[in-house]
């Protein structure tokens, strides 16, 4: 994978790993320029996990962590309805999810230096682009990643670790599902934050953003795609235009857990996203308009695309 440098800055990332099992995130530098990337309820969690021997009561887990930890934690509490109790729960029934996380801590110093280069690469080919702060929070076990334009980005570190089948490599599957949210920061409000959204345009809202991470960090954050879809291409599109209306995603979107892949939307919008982008002479306006696109239909039908398409 080849990432082309910039001068961009991004928040220091720093995690010291302690010589006892708990593993401690420092306090975050905040440069004077780029986002800041918010690692203290990470550290927060795992003080309250280890003060109970891995136990930690929903009380504890709701007052010590929840209510005291920062705004990026509020946010992903209220959107994804994290609470002390469903934390707790979650906890009973997959302990080695939370003790499992902690190995994850220890590579985000280099996740931090690779996003360095890979957002001053979308700097470079979108200049308008805007870098919104990133927290990174331990939760009920979902969800691995949640990004808007309004809100910001919230990585649920437990739950991104333990997905392995995103990528078996903990370093690049930290660094693609980052930047992959980073594009949802970038996207018209309406589209990412719709209330009802369309199969299609939730498919294209998330391809849209694999397209441009795929472009600006070297990969897509549901790499699994490339050899799970190979040969089926023609089958599972056509069964993805009858339901592009539908507002029940359950088959294409948020159907994926920690153990088994879903989301196949996220793969059939990359692909319509990456036949716009491949059919269009300006790439630089290409990728204004996947990331600025408001009308998934006249997309669509500008794409070029159809059922079992020939990419590069």
């Amino acid at each position: 994978m080849s990432l082309i440098s910039s001068g961009l800055v991004v928040g220091v990332l720093v995690c010291a790993v302690s010589a006892t099992a708990h593993s401690a995130v420092s306090k975050d530098d905040k440069p004077a320029a780029g986002p800041v990337i918010h690692t203290e309820d990470v550290d927060r969690f795992y003080r309250v996990y280890d003060a109970a021997g891995g136990r930690p009561t929903a009380e504890q887990l709701q007052h010590d962590y929840l209510d005291a930890g920062s705004e990026g934690l509020h946010q992903l509490a209220k959107v994804r309805n994290v609470t002390g109790v469903r934390i707790a729960e979650n906890l009973a029934r997959h302990p080695q999810v939370y003790s499992g996380a902690k190995r994850c801590i220890a590579v985000l110093p280099r996740v931090r230096q690779r996003l360095d280069v890979a957002l001053g690469e979308l700097v470079r080919l979108y200049p308008q682009a805007k870098l919104p702060p990133v927290t990174i929070a331990v939760g009920r076990g979902k969800p691995v990643g949640v990004g808007s334009p309004v809100t910001g980005l919230q990585i649920g570190l437990e739950a991104l670790c333990a997905t392995d089948w995103l990528n078996p490599d903990v370093e690049d599957r930290f660094v693609y599902v980052i930047v992959h949210e980073y594009m949802h920061g970038q996207q018209v409000e309406a589209l990412v934050d719709a209330e009802h959204p369309t199969v299609l345009e939730r498919s294209l809202a998330e391809g849209a953003a694999e397209l441009a991470t795929e472009l600006v960090a070297g990969n897509v954050a549901y790499s699994v795609f490339a050899a799970t879809t190979k040969g089926r291409e023609r089958e599972i599109e056509t069964a993805f235009v009858a339901d592009v209306d539908k507002t029940d995603l359950s088959q294409w979107l948020d159907n994926s857990t920690t153990d088994k892949p879903g989301d196949l939307g996220y793969w059939v919008g990359y692909r319509i996203a990456k036949s716009y982008y491949q059919h269009a002479p300006d790439k630089s306006r290409a990728l204004r308009e996947i990331l600025e696109m408001d009308d998934p239909k006249a997309f669509l039908a500008k794409s070029g695309w159809y059922p079992g398409i020939q990419l590069q």
